[in-house]
Parts: structure tokens; C-alpha cells; sequence
């Protein structure tokens, strides 16, 4: 469910000057709103953003900033509203025309850069924006204090006594 959330944060390439860009956007109500609901959250209350775009060489861009936000979730055992809070960075670059790394370079997972096609003629700073603060909020959030106390239904109810236990008992004790 990554459809462009927020269309207006895209930039064309052409709009970028030679020296690069760089803004800070705020969430609108209607897009916090937009974000809360794609992400599974109660509410979002603020979304900020700061970020730079530079060129590269060879027709490349790299999009890099940080950005914040606050709202809450439902505790995955009690479903009450729990906070959530980040300030998290992002560091993308978008290369016209991705060859296939089989015989190249090796690729790490510890690589601090995320590396994309351009395609549109477009940088999605929404889409990566969205992407950032989903892979940063916590999948399960826990109040303080919320335990899960679950009891086994099966395991609950109290053993029967067979019949043949206390001919066994006999055959023990004569």
C-alpha cells in the first residue's frame, strides 16, 4: 500500500539546480491522516521533514535528510493508545539506469545508502519519506505495565481420573 501519499512532495529532476535543493516540508492534516491509515496507527500528529537533493555523476541524484514524527498506536495486548515518537535519517540515491550487480560489485547489507531507479523523470520524497517511518515504528507496540495473560482452554480443565488408576494403585499395594 505504498501509493504516492503525498504527490506534491515528488520533484523533477529539471527542477533541480546544479548546486542541488534542499526544503523542509510539514505533513498537511489530510496527509497525516492518509499516513496514520496506511500505517496501521490510532493517529498521527506531526510529520516533519528536512532533506537534501544533490546530482551525481552520471545523471544520479541522492536524496538525503531526516525525518520526524509523532502519533500512537494500539498496544498489542490491551489496544490502548501508546506513543510513538521518531527522528530517523534517510539516504537514497536514484541512478537513471540500474545494471545488474551479478558479476559487479559487492552489495552489504551494512551499506548506509538505499540505491533506486529514476524512473518519471522524478524523485519521490513522499514515498521514501513513508517507507522511513514505516520501517522505523514499532511493529508491536507494548504499554508500560500490559502483560498477556492467556490460559490454555485444554489445559485448564482438571484431569480425569481413569478407572483403571486405582486398579493400578491396588496392584502395587496388595
Amino acid at each position: 500500500m505504498t501509493t504516492q501519499l503525498l504527490p506534491d512532495w515528488s520533484l523533477a529532476i529539471l527542477d533541480i539546480p546544479s548546486g542541488g535543493f534542499a526544503r523542509e516540508r510539514t505533513a498537511s492534516p489530510e496527509a497525516l491522516t492518509q499516513f496514520a491509515e496506511a500505517l496501521g496507527m490510532l493517529s498521527l500528529a506531526e510529520l516533519k521533514t528536512s532533506y537534501r537533493i544533490d546530482r551525481l555523476a552520471g545523471g544520479a541524484y541522492r536524496l538525503h535528510g531526516r525525518v520526524s514524527a509523532r502519533g500512537e498506536h494500539a498496544c498489542v495486548v490491551s489496544l490502548e493508545p501508546v506513543a510513538a515518537q521518531l527522528d530517523e535519517p534517510f539516504n537514497v540515491e536514484f541512478w537513471p539506469e540500474l545494471k545488474d550487480s551479478d558479476g559487479g560489485e559487492d552489495k552489504t547489507i551494512l551499506d548506509d545508502r538505499d540505491v533506486e531507479p529514476l524512473q518519471d523523470g522524478l524523485i519521490p520524497v513522499g514515498r521514501i519519506v513513508f517507507e522511513t517511518v514505516s520501517a522505523a515504528l514499532d511493529p508491536y507496540p507494548r504499554k508500560d505495565g500490559a502483560e498477556f495473560k492467556w490460559v490454555d482452554p485444554v489445559t485448564s480443565v482438571p484431569e480425569r481420573v481413569s478407572p483403571f488408576a486405582a486398579l493400578a494403585k491396588l496392584k502395587k499395594n496388595p
